[in-house]
Formats: structure tokens, sequence, C-alpha cells
């Protein structure tokens, strides 16, 4: 399955998308198409530049957001054809700054971004906003439109420059400057709806029902006479693939390796065991790994050399096996367990931003894509369905509702740096010396964190962080200080790499919230809970850790999910008596603007 080719082609007898999404490099284009298809219409994804020609039988077309600007030379553009060709078309966030440019509005270059939540009020109702007056919407954009076409009118807005919705309704041409297709954009589907159907008059035909077999139907085309060997994590992701790849071919054709790379949670090995003695797996081995992927990330503190130089480790490790087995004769192909994000996320489409290298998209495995000796069910997947798919599969629901867990492991919540430096005080608290990845206006940041010096609340995650990531272009995360064993002026950063001796404090400590948030019941509150290590702190006490709780649908944006006080307050109190741990912090921001994974 090619990582730029929608799945659901596969999956429908439809030869002919009722409606198209154009590609112009956005985090969420694919997510737009798979909107849609839970509308029950058929949707594909095409390149921005289709011609008009090409898309005259739509029933309407949507222009996706994208990391671009209109103001760039080669900028990502649709037919100029396409605005005169009478086919409904909506655009977002980027979509509708080149609408507004092809049209003869005003587009301008923004002086502050927007990203995260947002307030929608509908000034002037028309066809998109039936049933919708007012909502929270989702943005992450830069440049605005400051002035829409001729016969446009402006439709909403959200408190901030620039033209919030916009629509010539006569000739069925829409733009919003927000995210639709996002959960946190909660009239998001009924817009869609009012779309789709109301505007372009489309039909449902789209239905679910034949996805897994038409997904072992494809496993079964693309191995051919060929085994299958997965390289497992034990996360939801590679288990629901390898499930699949057992239903399509059976135990005897399929084998699972567990690359125990030290950079594992704690008791993580035995858990995985267990997991694969269950799903019924015959071949299934267990490799030791730790050295050679500690030696590979000896002396990295960038996050992108270390995210690549696991990938290329795990490849050395795979070629490593293969060779010591039988899997080279030809009669073999890997399976992974990679899903939408990690394509997109990896800058795989043409005209998307590298937000972060996943470990499943370096270049050895490209190399092995590129020669056809891979096989991904799930690639055009979101986690959700994912878990929808594993439901349908059998998996065992524990197990489906597990937490998200990074391919590189603890390694990419281990923070580095190369020198020490100590904090710097600002108004609002502390610029910590330290950098984080982030997502703005669809484009990687690579920023400082602001530390505040007070204790997390609704009000910082609402209007505090959003409203500094915003305003301050050098950060993309705010953290709060939820307790220390010494000020946080007399703080600095160490020089620190990834050790076999951090990541045991980093087990540990994630291990205390593990087992803290299943006693508490936060567990089931939260999508996914990342702990992350911080080369931050006092002689003896040279670590900090930062709590990131937050709640998601499919990984592509995220919420704060805030921990009561009482329980805070004592999960705090166990992290600090650990002895290298001298302070904790939790994460207040939003992705966007902030990836859920600091690295």
């Amino acid at each position: 399955m090619r990582n730029s080719e929608p799945v659901s082609g596969k999956h429908s007898n439809i030869s002919t998308p009722q409606i198209t999404v154009l590609d112009t490099g956005g985090q969420y284009t694919h997510l737009i198409a798979r909107r849609v298809r839970d509308l029950g219409v058929y949707a594909d994804v095409q390149p921005s530049e289709t011609p008009a020609s090409e898309l005259r039988a739509r029933k309407g077309v949507i222009i996706s957001g994208g990391p671009g600007s209109v103001f760039e030379a080669g900028c990502p553009d649709i037919d100029p054809d396409l605005v005169t060709s009478g086919v409904p078309l909506l655009g977002i966030c980027y979509g509708h700054q080149l609408l507004a440019r092809h049209l003869g509005g005003k587009v301008e270059r923004g002086t502050r971004g927007e990203y995260g939540p947002a307030h929608l009020t509908v000034t002037e109702q028309d066809p998109l906003w039936n049933g919708v007056s007012e909502s929270q919407i989702w943005m992450s954009h830069f440049d605005t439109v400051a002035a829409v076409p001729p016969g446009f009118r402006v439709t909403a807005s959200s408190g901030v420059s620039g033209v919030a919705a916009m629509s010539d309704p006569a000739r069925r041409l829409f733009g919003i400057q927000f995210h639709p297709e996002v959960v946190h954009t909660r009239a998001g589907r009924r817009i869609l709806e009012n779309f789709v159907f109301g505007i372009c008059g489309a039909e449902r035909d789209w239905n679910i029902s034949q996805r897994i077999p038409a997904l072992e139907e494809e496993i079964r085309r693309i191995a051919r006479d060929r085994n299958v060997f997965f390289f497992v994590s034990g996360g939801v992701d590679s288990t629901v693939a390898y499930t699949l790849c057992l239903r399509a071919l059976g135990p005897e054709r399929v084998y699972g390796i567990y690359v125990d790379t030290g950079l594992m949670r704690k008791n993580e090995t035995a858990f995985v065991r267990s997991v694969f003695a269950e799903l019924g797996a015959t071949h299934f081995l267990v490799d030791e790994a730790e050295a050679e992927f500690l030696h590979a990330l000896e002396g990295l503190t960038d996050p992108e050399a270390k995210r690549l130089a696991i990938g290329e480790q795990f490849v050395r490790v795979q070629e490593r096996i293969l060779a010591s087995e039988h899997f080279l004769d030809g009669h073999w192909i890997l399976g992974q367990g990679t899903i939408y994000p990690d394509t997109i996320e990896s800058g795989g489409t043409a005209k998307s931003d590298l937000i972060k290298t996943h470990h499943n998209r370096v270049a050895g495995i490209q190399a092995l894509i590129e020669s056809g000796r891979i096989i991904e069910p799930l690639t055009s997947f979101y986690k959700d369905e994912v878990r929808e798919i594993g439901r349908e599969l059998g998996v065992p629901a524990p197990f489906l509702a597990r937490h998200p867990f990074p391919g590189p492991g603890l390694a990419i919540r281990c923070l580095c740096s190369r020198s020490r430096a100590a904090v710097v005080a600002s108004s609002e608290g502390a610029l910590l010396p330290v950098r984080s990845v982030g997502v703005q206006g669809d484009v990687r940041s690579y920023r400082q964190v602001l530390a505040l010096n007070r204790a997390p609340d609704r009000e910082g995650i609402e209007s505090i962080a959003p409203t500094l990531t915003n305003e301050r272009s050098d950060i993309n995360r705010v953290i709060a200080l939820c307790g220390s064993k010494e000020p946080l002026e007399a703080f600095s950063v160490f020089a620190a790499t990834v050790t076999k001796q951090r990541l045991e404090v980093l087990r540990e400590a994630d291990g205390i919230v593990r087992e803290f948030c299943l006693e508490t019941g936060f567990e089931n509150q939260v999508w996914q809970f990342p702990v992350v290590l911080l080369p931050l702190g006092v002689a003896g006490a040279s670590e900090s850790v930062v709590l990131r709780p937050i709640s998601s649908v499919d990984g592509m944006t995220a919420d704060v999910v805030l921990m009561a006080e009482a329980h805070l307050t004592e999960l705090t109190k166990r992290l600090l008596n650990v002895p290298d741990i001298a302070a904790v912090f939790y994460d207040l921001t939003h992705k966007p603007p902030g990836t859920i994974e600091w690295e």
C-alpha cells in the first residue's frame, strides 16, 4: 500500500469519489477525507495541482491546509480554472487563503500566529452554517485573509485579526480559516455535513463493513508466496498489523520478533511475551539489543539525530537478525505497523513539512519500501481506526486500551543538552535553555520552553499558555512548576546525553506515574501520558520530570488534561522522592503548537 494512496480506494467497489481533497501539504489532509468517509461519502486525496478538467465529475472539492505561504515562490497551488468550474469548493486554512488570492481578495502576512483553540462566532448565515451559530474551533495558521474577494461576504469571526470565514453562496465557494476536520472543532462534523450534503448534494455511498476482508485480500496480494516477519513493539499499531497478517496468511507464514532496545518501559518485555502468546503466535522471539542502541545514541543531543540513529539502528539489528536466520532467501518481506500520522509527520507526502522522522520512515526503511519488500496494512489509518480494526479482529480489549507509546521508546522522552547553561528569568517565570519540537501552522518548530513559577490550573491551560505561545516567537511550549527541591532560579541545564543511568531514572519516574494513574483511575481519563526527563536541576539532583497528560482521538491534535490538585500533589511528592529528580513540571501546551512527544 503506497503511502500517497488513500487506502479507501481499495476498500470499495466505487470507482469515482464524490468528494476530492486537494493536498497542499497539510498535516490533516488525509484526515479531511477520512471525516468525509465517516459521513458515508466516498472521498479521495489528490495533488493540489490536479487539473480542473479531471475534477468536473466531483460533487465537491476541498482544498486542504498546508505549511506554505501564498507569498512564497513555488507555493502549492490549484488549477486557476477550478474556481470557475462550477464545482463547489471549500478552502480550509491555507486553502482559504489560496481561494482569496485566486479570486481577488487580500492575504496578509500575520503579525502573530494562532494555534490551538479559539472561539468562532457566525456573523452572517449561509448554507455552511446550518445549525451552527458559535463554537470552539481549532486554529493553526500565521497568514490571514485581510479582505474578501469581490462577491464574497465575511460570515464569521474568531476574535483574531483576519477573516475567519467567507462565502459566495451563488457560486458555491466557501473559505474557512480553521480546521473542521479535527475533533477539537466541536461543530466540525456539522460544518462538513453542511458542505458535503447541503451544498454539494452528495449521496451516502460508503460502507466500511468490508474493511477487514479487503485489507486481508490486499495483504495476500502484496505477500504473494512470500512470508512476513514483523519487528513488533508490543504497541497497538504493530500488534494489530501483525494480527491482520496472521489472519490473512496463517501462523506458519508470519514471524514476530521483539527487539528489546533498552529504551522500553518497566516490565515491558514480559508483557509483550504474554500478549503474543495470547494471540496464538507460534513463531515469536525476543532479541536483546540494549548495548547496540545505547552505542548508536552515544554523544547525540539533537532530537532528529536521535530519531535517525534509532531508526537506522533498527535496520542494522534487523539485518543482523535476518542474516542469522533464513529470512534472506527471497521468500520474506518486512511487515510494519506504520499508521498515517507517522507518515505525514515524517514529511511523507509531496508538500508536507518534516515535523519529526519516525523510526519506521528512515532511509533504510524507505529503501525496503522502494524495493517492494515491505507490507504496511495500516498506513492510511489513524490511531482510533486502528483500535476499531483491532476490536473487529478480536484483539483483547485491555490491550487495545493501552496508551500509545513511541517506537523510539524512552530515548525521545530523555532530552539532552550539549553544554551547561543557566535558566533565564522572565516576567512570566523562567526561559529554560532546552528546546522541544512543535508544529505551528503545519510547520515544524524547535524552540525553547517557558516555565511558569506557578502550579498548573485551568487558567494556565486555557488562557495563559495559548496566549504566550501565540505572542512569543521564541517558545512553542509552556510548563508549570508542580514542586521542586530548590528555587527554580537556582537551576541549570546540565550537559547530558542518553545514558543507561538517565534511562533508569526516567524508567523509574514513568513507572511511578503509570502505577499512580492506575491506582487513581486517571489512566482512563487520558489518551496518552508521556513522562519527559530534562537535564535540569542542581548539583546532586540534576534531572527534572515533565508530566504530559493529553486527550486526543487520532493524535493529530490534542488537549491537555488537568489532574486533580490533591492527586497531583501526591504524585509530585512521590516523584521528588527519587534522589536524582529536582523538580516536577506540568506541560500546559495543546497540540498545536506543541507536539505530543517533546522530540
